[in-house]
């Protein structure tokens, strides 16, 4: 069972996790460099270890930090995982919809296809493109298909160059998990899920050829069409 801090250290914690992120910004350090001790910073905040335990356990939760047995912190490499969590959260708990996800993924990914188009190294391009034909490959194996798509989406992102972009498309990946087999299933026949394989290596082609326009009208269009494809399936 989870453990929680007592109620009346919860403003201490807080004050412990500011006091530990100023530590790390003033101190320009970088991941996998390493914070002071339980014991270090107990004595400089007149804290108990138990309230710096605690703050440590927040940051970890927020992937800020990285946690090991018998090791100090250390920084954390900047990954999606807060995000995801705070985005799956908002739709099991009814705050947002997946419609609300769409249309914000169809707008970041619209601009990612399109600064991959420009940006992308030619290992980068083949690499989209080898996702793409991968889907089209694994036809009859769907859970192979959509690990391709998602690795296809985040290939993008990252050949954008903008780490933020990657960050973005890389949470929203545990919410497409849960609705890419119902859009996948939601198609009326083969020629249409071979269609929407099509459509990835044509963003991939537009990709690799270095042309901004047709990458984002691809990409738009197949975001257009993935949420119909929701949407004939009752998701909201």
């Amino acid at each position: 069972m989870a453990t929680f801090p007592e109620v009346g250290n919860a403003g201490l914690v807080s004050n412990a996790i500011g006091a530990i992120t100023a530590h790390i910004r003033m101190n320009e350090l970088g991941p996998g460099d390493r914070l002071p001790s339980e014991a270090a910073l107990s004595k400089e905040l007149s804290v108990s270890r138990t309230v710096v335990r605690e703050a440590f356990r927040s940051l970890a939760a927020m992937r800020l930090i990285d946690l090991s047995v018998g090791k100090r912190a250390t920084v954390a490499q900047l990954d999606h995982g807060a995000m995801s969590l705070m985005i799956e959260h908002g739709i099991d708990t009814e705050q947002i919809n997946v419609q609300q996800i769409y249309d914000v993924r169809r707008t970041i990914e619209v601009r990612t296809a399109t600064l991959a188009a420009l940006r992308r190294s030619n290992d980068e391009a083949r690499a989209i493109l080898e996702h793409a034909e991968a889907m089209r490959t694994n036809f009859d194996a769907p859970e192979r298909v959509m690990e391709s798509d998602l690795a296809f989406h985040l290939e993008i992102a990252r050949a954008s160059k903008n780490p933020i972009f990657a960050m973005i498309v890389g949470a929203f990946q545990g919410v497409s998990r849960q609705t890419w087999p119902i859009g996948w299933r939601s198609r009326s026949s083969d020629n249409e899920r071979h269609a929407m394989n099509d459509l990835h290596v044509a963003i991939a082609e537009a990709i690799g050829a270095g042309d901004p326009q047709a990458s984002s009208q691809l990409m738009a269009q197949h975001f257009d069409e993935s949420v119909k494809a929701l949407l004939a399936a009752g998701v909201a």
